[in-house]
Order: C-alpha cells, then sequence, then structure tokens
C-alpha cells in the first residue's frame, strides 16, 4: 500500500472513530514490532500492559505515539479488554480494533476490519484466520471447533472462528461489559452477549502466523482453561434459555411490528385519506394552476408529516440546509438514490419541485393519480421530449429534482452520474441544488421489504451556478466531477454519522 493510502486510512479510522487496542502480558520480544506496525495502519494504539514481568514495559516506553495503560499485577486478557475499551470510550472513540500482542496478528490486516466497518457499521467484525497449513496442536484444533459449537447452540449463529482474538468492537454497543470475566474465555462472553442483543457479527478473512513450537509464547492454561470456559459455557446456556432467547424473540416480533405499522400507516394515508381527496378534488371543476400549486402543497405537508413525525418508527431524522440555499428560485436538484423513501426525503423543503421519476412511480395504484396531476414526468419520455414541460415549469417557479444515478443503490455506494440534470441546467440556465442524502438504503436496502432501525439524514449543500458548471467542461465532465464530490462527501457524512451508530 502506497504511502498515500496509508495516510488516507489512517485518517479514515480516526475520523470513523477507530482505534487499536493492544492488551499485552509478557511480551517483550515482539510488542515493539507489532506496535510500531499497528501505528503505521492507524494513527490511535492503545496499549494495555497487563503486569508484564519481563522487559515489555521498558519495551513500550521507547515507543512515541501510543497511549499506555498499565498496572502492576496481572489480571488477565477480559480486565485488560475491558481497561483498554474503557481508555478508548474516555478519548471518544467509538470502535476498538483488538490485536494480540504477540505478533500472531498483522497489523496490515486492518484495512480489512475499516472496509467492513464501513460496509456494516455498528457491526463487531471478527477476523476469520486462515489456518489452512498452519501447524497447530490437536488441543488447539479441538478448542476451536468446541467454542464454534458452544457459541451457535448458545446463539442460534454459525461462525468460522469464535477464538479469533482479531476483532474490531463497536464500543458503545457492548452488552454485558461489566459483568466479562477477567480471564481468556472474556472474549467468548462478549461474542455471546453481543449476539443477544442482535449486533450484527460479520466475520472477514485475515493471516495468522505461528512462530515454530520452541518459539512460541503462549499463555493458555489447558486444565484451568478449559474448565474456566466449561463452566462459563454451563453458565451460558442456561442464559440463553431465559435472556439470549426472549431477546431473540422480542427483536423478532418488534421488527415485524414496526414494518407492519409502517405499512398500515402509508396504505392508510395512500387509499383512505390521500387518494380520495385527490380524487375528488380533481373530478371537481377545471384542473387550474391554483388547483394544481394546492396538490403539490398537499404532497408536502404530508410528507412534513410523515417523516417529521415518526411515520417511519425507529428512525431518526435530521437534516441541514446550506445559508445560499432559496427554493423559492428554480433549480435542478440532484441526489443521491438509495431507496423508495428517498422521495419523501427531499419533498420536506418546498411544494414547489417537481420529480422527473421511474414509469412505475407514475402509474402506481397507490398515488399515481396524485404524481400525475403535479405534473412528475416519467424520465423514459427522454430529456428532449421533457424540455418544453420542464421550461414551463422553471418560468412557474417549479425546481426540477433528477437523481443523477438513474436506479437505486444496492449498497449505498455512489453510481455512475448520467448527463441528464446537466443537459437540464445548462438548457434551462439555472443552478444545480446538490442534496446529500443518508440512511433510505440502510433502512429499506434495495429489493428488501422489512424496515431496519437507523437514522436518516439529508443535507442541502450550497447551490452551483451555470457560471461553475461550465468550467467544469462538458456535461459529461461535470457528471464526472460531481460523482466524485459526491462520494468524497458521502463518506464524510457517513464517518460523523455511524460513529454512533
Amino acid at each position: 500500500m502506497k504511502q498515500t493510502d496509508k495516510d488516507k486510512q489512517q485518517q479514515t479510522l480516526h475520523d470513523r472513530g477507530i482505534c487499536v487496542v493492544i492488551p499485552t502480558y509478557n511480551n517483550g520480544g515482539t510488542i515493539t514490532v507489532v506496535v510500531r506496525d499497528a501505528l503505521r495502519e492507524c494513527r490511535d494504539v492503545i496499549v494495555v500492559n497487563d503486569g508484564s514481568t519481563d522487559n515489555t514495559s521498558a519495551e513500550l516506553h521507547q515507543v512515541a505515539g501510543i497511549t499506555l495503560v498499565e498496572y502492576t499485577t496481572n489480571r488477565g486478557k477480559g480486565y485488560a479488554l475491558r481497561e483498554g475499551f474503557k481508555r478508548a470510550l474516555d478519548m471518544g472513540f467509538s470502535y476498538a480494533i483488538t490485536l494480540d500482542g504477540d505478533g500472531q496478528h498483522y497489523p496490515s490486516d486492518i484495512h480489512h476490519f475499516l472496509t467492513a466497518n464501513q460496509k456494516h457499521p455498528g457491526a463487531l467484525i471478527i477476523g476469520s484466520r486462515q489456518l489452512e497449513g498452519v501447524e497447530r496442536s490437536e488441543g488447539s484444533k479441538f478448542a476451536n471447533k468446541f467454542s464454534n459449537f458452544w457459541f451457535c447452540v448458545q446463539t442460534g449463529r454459525i461462525l468460522p472462528d469464535t477464538q479469533s482474538g482479531y476483532r474490531l468492537y463497536p464500543l458503545k454497543k457492548l452488552y454485558g461489559l461489566s459483568f466479562v470475566t477477567s480471564r481468556y474465555e472474556a472474549e467468548l462472553e462478549l461474542l455471546v452477549f453481543a449476539s443477544w442483543h442482535g449486533i450484527e457479527i460479520e466475520p472477514v478473512d485475515i493471516n495468522v502466523y505461528y512462530p515454530p513450537r520452541e518459539e512460541r509464547v503462549s499463555h493458555f492454561r489447558p486444565g484451568i482453561d478449559f474448565a474456566r470456559i466449561s463452566v462459563l459455557n454451563t453458565l451460558l446456556c442456561f442464559l440463553a434459555i431465559v435472556y439470549g432467547l426472549p431477546l431473540r424473540l422480542f427483536r423478532l416480533l418488534s421488527n415485524v411490528v414496526r414494518t407492519v405499522y409502517s405499512l398500515l400507516f402509508v396504505l392508510f394515508f395512500c387509499f383512505c385519506v390521500i387518494t380520495p381527496a385527490v380524487w375528488v378534488y380533481v373530478k371537481i371543476g377545471k384542473m387550474t394552476e391554483k388547483k394544481r400549486h394546492n396538490l403539490h402543497r398537499l404532497i408536502y405537508k404530508s410528507t412534513r408529516f410523515v417523516m417529521l413525525h415518526h411515520g417511519i418508527p425507529g428512525t431518526r431524522f435530521r437534516y441541514k440546509i446550506a445559508e445560499s440555499v432559496d427554493f423559492d428560485k428554480p433549480s435542478v436538484v440532484i441526489c443521491n438514490h438509495q431507496s423508495h423513501i428517498d422521495l419523501a426525503c427531499q419533498l420536506i423543503f418546498t411544494p414547489n419541485i417537481i420529480f422527473l421519476t421511474n414509469q412505475w412511480v407514475w402509474h402506481n395504484p397507490l398515488y399515481g393519480l396524485l404524481i400525475r396531476n403535479a405534473e412528475f414526468y416519467p424520465v423514459a419520455e427522454g430529456i428532449d421530449e421533457l424540455m418544453p414541460k420542464l421550461q414551463s415549469l422553471v418560468h412557474r417557479g417549479y425546481s426540477i429534482a433528477v437523481y443523477p444515478e438513474g436506479t437505486r443503490s444496492k449498497d449505498c455506494t455512489i453510481g455512475r452520474f448520467h448527463q441528464g440534470a446537466f443537459h437540464i441546467a445548462e438548457q434551462l440556465g439555472i443552478n444545480i441544488v446538490p442534496m446529500y442524502l443518508y440512511g433510505p438504503g440502510k433502512i429499506l436496502p434495495k429489493k428488501t421489504y422489512h424496515l431496519r432501525k437507523g437514522p436518516i439524514y439529508i443535507e442541502v449543500g450550497e447551490p452551483i451556478t451555470n457560471a461553475q458548471l461550465k468550467a467544469m467542461g462538458d456535461t459529461k465532465s461535470q457528471a464526472s466531477q460531481l460523482r466524485k464530490h459526491y462520494i468524497e462527501k458521502y463518506e464524510q457524512i457517513a464517518n460523523q454519522i455511524e460513529q454512533n451508530v
């Protein structure tokens, strides 16, 4: 990885509130290399010296740029992790990547955890060690299978490597931290509690290094530690019945209720309120400019009611508008496209806006009548064919909203921008107002039908003038440059929001 890529990775980790926590006990021969390698990947490294009796402390005091937590009595890995997490939270971090100080884990794999965190914010990411061809004792192999089996029994989930200590923890979502055992088995306990409380757990492939047997330093005590793990698993199996299973059932029921409530809310609002009212309003008397504008006001007020008064349960809706934005001035409004919810997010700002929609939206039985009479046009007609209609709308004070990507994203990434929006702005001589949307694609992803909890945030940016657009070149160049800008802006917004997901 180039240094510029390393710098960007370090900045992204910092912006997302991710630090590295390294617990260590008597790893004086390896700890310096591990910590310095970790610092090359992440600028925020916390090392917990768990009462080492060798030269570990002296080695760590020679490494600049780390946060060192030390105490004189060895308390065990579970205690060390807890102290490291507390320090990380005190320092304002939201996530901690844990790796061992014995050189088994490669800090260069940190980028895998960052990528997984960006794809699954709020999840616990666990490194799945690639153990093919690695020389391990039969006891180690059995311990891994033993742990995987009981984790599946206790949670109903299958993971390939529950014993891996290379993990990314969502610190603000950890449950049972105050009850975590102090020794080796603490990592299993954290994993089980996370699963019971519905935290997403995602494995990522990592490399692992096992030195020759004669060079290995292990603090695992087979007899004592297996006994402790067996006692813990017995307790966890009991808790799985009286605590974990009821939590899972309650969470499932909550998801069903939330989705049904939202569906019934929308269906009732559309079928029993809006559609009948619009039908009567359209059929009585001649359709005039005033009547069309009243339809826009109905859309505006309805969507504000839904979005600002918890019409979508489990969501938190926020928005921000740049000071120079004037919605009374016609413009081309562009926005990244993630979900069916996107339209409602954008309609809360002004009644003076129309959308270029897909054909199925225009003919939708729930709100198609309203859409058609409010002069929302299907893009299938073609920009050139639509231009006279759009020119008339702009002359009457309406803004034109376009999704440059043309379709919803599957994973919230910013797709290729088409040139249509920029062609409209050029032909009509109006500004472009960018909107940056976060959340709908995670609450209602493409091709899914149940709602998830999460925040929704939309930001209205500074208008881009016609002169600024021309300075970018032709419409193809404008589309390309604006897409790059959207990618950077979306990452910035996601980094900020996903610290608290």
